[in-house]
């Protein structure tokens, strides 16, 4: 295992700790008025040998909860900001003139009447942003002749358990509704399997994607995880054209290219597949990860689509993909190229949303 991953868990080990040291104060104060000392630090007890079991046998694969983990890490994200915000307003409290004993008790009952109504807010805010996508508007020129067209992206689907027909037939709607001409779906299609997308039935609700000019998807990271090929298998029987590490010239008009992810054992580097097709005509690029978005300015391609990042899906966790890349989330242009990395259209693990949002992206491009 690389040593990124260590210190991503060794993090996740201290943040933990963190994040249940101010749950274990929240429960003290919320409750202190009707339970004992003694069943409170009871309660704080199992939650954080609990916590820690599930979060660690998943991170060593022993037994493995991702969803759970991630609501265990979410529920306690979210409680550290209440908490802590309520800690700053009894702060202000204290240290204000005049304020009797009574206003302080008085103001201290009103927040903890407040905090579940905060938290349940919390929560309905990051489904909302989950599951209403926000369409998001472009226009670019490009410097070689190309007749106008637009362009519908949507990433990250995760089909499965949480996820599904109903939102693909959303998708499918949104693109009809912008009369888009080209469709790109640039990778993790499927949520890990094709498992859930088969008992429930998606391949007619993914095959209502359609365009003049096609739908076309390249695999991210899920979809290579252990179930690849029934992925592309999936993928192509609903009718969408999949490029594994390929390039097409699409109606005598512009090559596209769909790279595989990163997970690919011997992926070529764009450069090389480059090299077969005449970068005299526009050249789009769907590319899962936006990775090699420096390098890819170096070389002649005018526009590329990429996912992954989601944005952080939660905050803070969009600090973290700032840091990891040049183009984390959003639009840059560089060089003589378009770039752009959507927040994806569902979600992974849980379908909580925060900083973030369920997006599609509208692209008209002009040529020259």
């Amino acid at each position: 295992m690389e040593l990124r991953y260590y210190l991503i868990f060794a993090v996740v080990a201290l943040v933990l700790q963190l994040f249940l040291f101010i749950f274990d104060r929240t429960l003290r104060w919320l409750f202190q008025p009707v339970l004992s000392k003694k069943t409170l630090s009871l309660l704080s007890s199992l939650f954080f040998i609990g916590a820690n079991a599930v979060i660690f046998l998943t991170i060593f694969r022993v037994y493995p909860q991702f969803r759970v983990s991630a609501f265990i890490l979410v529920f306690l994200l979210y409680n550290s900001f209440i908490a802590l915000g309520g800690w700053a307003l009894l702060t202000c409290c204290k240290r204000g003139q005049n304020v009797t004993k009574f206003d302080r008790t008085l103001f201290n009952g009103t927040l903890r009447l407040l905090y579940p109504i905060a938290l349940a807010s919390l929560f309905g805010l990051s489904i909302y942003n989950a599951y209403t996508p926000n369409v998001l508007h472009y226009q670019i020129q490009i410097n070689k002749p190309l007749p106008a067209l637009r362009i519908g992206v949507a990433s990250d689907f995760h089909l499965g358990t949480l996820f599904g027909g109903k939102q693909i037939d959303e998708l499918a709607a949104i693109f009809n509704r912008e009369k888009v001409d080209l469709i790109l779906l640039p990778g993790d299609i499927m949520d890990d399997n094709v498992n859930a997308y088969l008992a429930e039935k998606m391949q007619p609700h993914l095959a209502k994607l359609k365009a003049p000019l096609g739908v076309y998807a390249t695999l991210g990271n899920h979809d290579f995880f252990g179930d690849k090929i029934r992925v592309a298998q999936e993928i192509r029987q609903a009718g969408l054209q999949l490029l594994e590490d390929e390039s097409v010239v699409v109606n005598h008009q512009f090559v596209l290219i769909g790279r595989n992810d990163e997970m690919a054992v011997n992926r070529p580097e764009t450069k090389t597949l480059l090299q077969t097709v005449d970068t005299k005509m526009p050249i789009f690029l769907m590319d899962h990860r936006p990775t090699d978005v420096m390098k890819h300015s170096q070389l002649p391609i005018d526009l590329q689509v990429s996912g992954h990042t989601h944005k952080g899906q939660i905050f803070p966790a969009n600090l973290f993909t700032i840091l990891m890349y040049d183009l984390a989330y959003g639009y840059k242009q560089l060089g003589n190229g378009h770039y752009f990395v959507t927040s994806g259209y569902g979600f992974w693990g849980i379908p909580l949303r925060l900083g973030s949002q369920s997006e599609v992206l509208i692209i008209d491009v002009i040529g020259k």
